[in-house]
C-alpha cells in the first residue's frame, strides 16, 4: 500500500477499511477485558500514533493483562520486564559477553536484552532506580540502543507500555521529567464497577481472560499507520493545539490565573506533536479524513497531564494537573477569534 498524498483527502473506501480494522482491535480488547471501553480506545489511539504509554493504577486492575492482550491481538513481538530496585540497565538493553571462539581465542558478543521487541511491557517501572529508568530514554525517543559506541536499531514498530503504581506507595521512585515527556499518554486505570466485577467472577474462573480470537497482523497495522498519516490536520486546529500547549506555561499569552498560581513548568513542544498525532488517530477511529477540534479535546488531557509540573501550592491545595488541563480546555476559545457570546462560526 502506498502512502496517502497529504494534499488530498483519503478516499471513503480507504478510510472505512482502516476504521474497520481499528474497530476489530477495539472489539477484541473489549471482549477480553470487561468494563474498559474508553481505556481501550485511548490505548489504541496511542498505538496508532506510534507513541509510548504509561498506565497508572493500583495493583490488580488489569494493566499487565491489557498490554499482553494488545500484543496478542496485534501479533507483535512481546517482552515483559518486571522492574525492581535491583534491576540494572543491562537487564533491559543487553550486554556484551566474552565468549570462546571455535578456533581458539575469545571475542565480545552482544546479547540483546528484552528491549529488542515490538512491545515491551515495563511492569511497575517506578520501582526501579532512576539509573535503570533512564536506560530507556534513547530507546523511547530514537528507537535504537547505543552500547560501547555501536548503535543498534530496534524492531519496528516499537512501543514501551509501562505500568506504574501511584507515587505515594512505598518503594517507588518518581519518573524523571525527561522520561515522562517521552510517553505520549499517561492514563489512569481506575476501579471496576460492581456489575463488571460480578460478570468477571461469575463467568471467568480465577479471573482469567478468554483467548484472543481475531488478530491484526503487522502488515495490516502498517497499513493503518499509512492511512493515519493521510489524515488532514487543518491549520486552525494546529494553531489551537499550539495555543493549548503554550497556555500551560505560567507566562503564556493565554495562561489563566490558576495556571500562574499552580504550574511551575508547562508542557514541551513534544506535547504539541503528541496531541497532533493522537488527534489524527482519534479522527481515524471516527472515520473522518480531517482532524477536528473535538478530536483535540478528546486526547489533550491525556497528553498533557504528565507533562505539567505543579507547584508546591498546587499539592497543598489539592489541585491536580488534570484539573488544570480541564480548566484550560473549558476556558479557551478554539478559534482564537474571541467571538462575542452567542455568535458561532458558520457550519457549527
Amino acid at each position: 500500500m502506498t502512502t496517502p498524498d497529504h494534499t488530498e483527502l483519503l478516499s471513503p473506501e480507504t478510510l472505512e477499511r482502516a476504521a474497520a480494522s481499528a474497530r476489530l482491535v477495539l472489539e477484541e480488547l473489549d471482549r477480553i477485558l470487561l468494563g474498559r471501553q474508553e481505556l481501550h480506545r485511548l490505548v489504541l489511539t496511542a498505538v496508532l500514533s506510534r507513541g509510548h504509554l504509561l498506565l497508572e493504577g493500583m495493583p490488580g486492575l488489569g494493566k499487565t493483562a491489557l498490554v499482553k492482550a494488545l500484543g496478542d491481538v496485534l501479533e507483535l513481538g512481546f517482552n515483559r520486564v518486571q522492574f525492581t530496585p535491583d534491576l540494572m540497565p543491562s537487564d533491559i538493553l543487553g550486554a556484551h559477553i566474552l565468549e570462546e571462539k571455535a578456533g581458539g581465542g575469545r571475542e565480545m558478543v552482544f546479547r540483546p536484552g528484552p528491549v529488542f521487541t515490538n512491545v515491551m511491557l515495563a511492569d511497575e517501572i517506578n520501582r526501579a532506580s532512576p539509573k535503570t529508568q533512564s536506560a530507556l530514554l534513547e530507546a523511547m525517543q530514537e528507537r535504537c540502543v547505543t552500547l560501547l559506541g555501536t548503535t543498534r536499531d530496534l524492531p519496528r514498530p516499537f512501543f514501551v507500555m509501562a505500568s506504574q503504581n501511584p507515587v505515594d506507595l512505598e518503594g517507588t521512585y518518581p519518573l524523571p521529567e525527561a522520561q515522562l515527556d517521552r510517553f505520549l499518554f499517561k492514563l489512569h486505570v481506575g476501579d471496576l464497577d460492581v456489575e463488571t466485577m460480578t460478570q468477571i467472577i461469575a463467568t471467568r474462573h480465577r479471573g482469567e481472560p478468554p483467548k484472543v480470537e481475531r488478530h491484526l497482523n503487522k502488515a495490516e497495522l502498517e497499513d493503518l499507520f499509512q492511512v493515519m498519516d493521510g489524515i488532514h490536520l487543518p491549520r486552525p486546529v494546529a494553531h489551537y493545539i499550539s495555543r493549548l500547549v503554550r497556555a500551560t506555561h505560567p507566562k503564556g499569552e493565554e495562561a489563566s490565573e490558576r495556571i500562574g498560581d499552580y504550574v511551575a513548568f508547562g508542557a514541551s513542544p513534544r506535547a504539541a506533536i503528541a496531541i497532533a498525532e493522537a488527534a489524527r488517530a482519534a479522527a481515524l477511529l471516527r472515520c473522518s479524513p480531517t482532524v477536528g477540534f473535538d478530536d483535540v479535546r478528546a486526547v489533550a488531557e491525556h497528553a498533557l497531564n504528565h507533562r505539567i509540573i505543579p507547584t508546591y501550592k498546587a499539592r497543598v491545595d489539592g489541585v491536580t494537573t488534570i484539573d488544570l488541563v480541564r480548566d484550560l480546555l473549558d476556558g479557551m476559545d478554539e478559534t482564537g477569534l474571541s467571538l462575542p457570546e452567542g455568535v458561532a462560526l458558520a457550519g457549527e
